[in-house]
């Protein structure tokens, strides 16, 4: 059984969402480690333990000091592992995760905790994770993936996550993930009108975005590609994007379902639409209808093909009061993307943090910009203290 305090280091720490789960179960912060500047500042401004500024692919500056440490945990960059982002193979930030690992059999802990996004499992991006299963693997230590969803910690969010741990302390756990009902917004932002950080910046009134906010209920999007209840075409707001007759309408409900039947390449969720192809679903006098959709700026020519011209997958998306947020990202206060549930407006800093599982006394600095950004790439703090929940258990201090 372990006695005494447990110490813990963590590598990529950005805001210390992280940090905080482990501190609230018991953990003392020996050190932190990142090269993001607002990360930093909103770090030593609210978290107990010293951070420090460096690039990771020189390795950890003190690193003797950390040699056989309780826990070190990190929380290496996900853009390039995220079915939101490009995911490119090559991305750079890829090799942070196998970097971890290469830190780790240096540093020596007994435990090591890592969390990223579930994309990392999938296809060719895989071989970064398996490569890190490897090197802790060789290094002496067992190890195990857990996937597990923020809603069933009892959080109001919707995030897919992916947690891996490699031990080195011959001690046998079951890593159960608890299953607790979601929360909904109306609880997790209930009293945040006078918290700091807390600044409402709703649509100037008559305002192109105000007149698409307006158009969108709770539970919807503004989505030209997917059709049913839950999303809003363009051509549904005439007020903003333009009056359509009902057989111009027929023509781009026609090519929104076809544009994904029929397949040309093998990435990407659709493909332009032939003429030929448009022809023999509509009949033969839909010419004229084509070169009027693309004229009021409704389709778009790509060589001899056709194809809608706004083909994002959802914004303005307006979330529910009932239900759990979408994952809180970087972009979570701009109403482009996100609308808060009954306002004009995205969601303020302080929305987006308690969603995010930070308590109130977590005051962000900086630029709001920049605070979006450090909430958005954060682990959740209640992810966090389930994943120090686990380490504890690996340690045999289990409280």
């Amino acid at each position: 059984m372990h006695n005494g305090t447990l110490k813990f280091a963590s590598l990529f720490s950005g805001c210390g969402g992280f940090d905080l789960g482990f501190i609230r179960q018991g953990f003392l912060s020996q050190s932190a480690y990142d090269c993001d500047p607002d990360a930093i500042e909103n770090f030593r401004a609210n978290i107990r333990g010293d951070i420090f500024n460096v690039d990771l692919t020189n390795g950890v500056p003190n690193q003797q000091s950390l040699y056989g440490i309780d826990a070190l945990i990190a929380g290496p960059p996900c853009q390039g592992f995220s079915t939101a982002g490009k995911r490119l193979i090559d991305d750079e930030r890829n090799h942070l995760l196998t970097l971890t690992g290469h830190l780790a059999r240096r540093i020596h802990p007994k435990v090591l905790v890592v969390e990223n996004v579930a994309g990392a499992l999938s296809g060719a991006h895989a071989r970064y994770w398996n490569e890190l299963d490897e090197t802790m693997r060789l290094a002496g230590y067992r190890t195990t993936t857990v996937r597990c969803q923020a809603a069933d910690l009892g959080m109001a969010q919707l995030r897919k996550r992916v947690l891996f741990f490699a031990w080195r302390t011959r001690r046998d756990i079951e890593f159960t993930i608890p299953s607790l009902p979601a929360g909904d917004l109306r609880s997790v932002l209930a009293g945040s009108t006078n918290q700091m950080n807390h600044h409402p910046k709703r649509l100037c009134p008559q305002s192109r975005e105000w007149q698409i906010a307006k158009r969108i209920k709770p539970g919807q999007k503004l989505s030209n590609v997917r059709g049913g209840e839950n999303a809003v075409a363009t051509w549904d707001i005439p007020e903003v994007f333009g009056v359509i007759t009902e057989n111009e309408r027929t023509v781009l409900e026609v090519l929104r379902r076809l544009r994904r039947q029929e397949r040309q390449r093998d990435h990407g969720d659709a493909d332009p639409v032939s003429l030929p192809r448009l022809e023999a679903a509509l009949g033969g006098h839909f010419h004229r209808l084509v070169d009027g959709l693309v004229a009021k700026g409704y389709l778009r020519r790509v060589s001899e093909e056709v194809d809608l011209v706004g083909t994002f997958n959802g914004k303005f998306r307006r979330l529910a009061w009932d239900k759990p947020s979408c994952t809180v990202d970087t972009r979570f206060g701009s109403p482009r993307y996100f609308l808060h549930p009954s306002q004009q407006r995205g969601f303020t800093v302080r929305e987006a943090a308690r969603i995010q599982g930070f308590s109130d006394s977590y005051v962000f600095c900086g630029s709001e910009k920049g605070q979006y950004r450090v909430i958005g790439n954060a682990v959740p703090p209640p992810l966090g203290e389930m994943a120090a929940v686990l380490a504890r258990r690996l340690l045999g201090a289990a409280l």
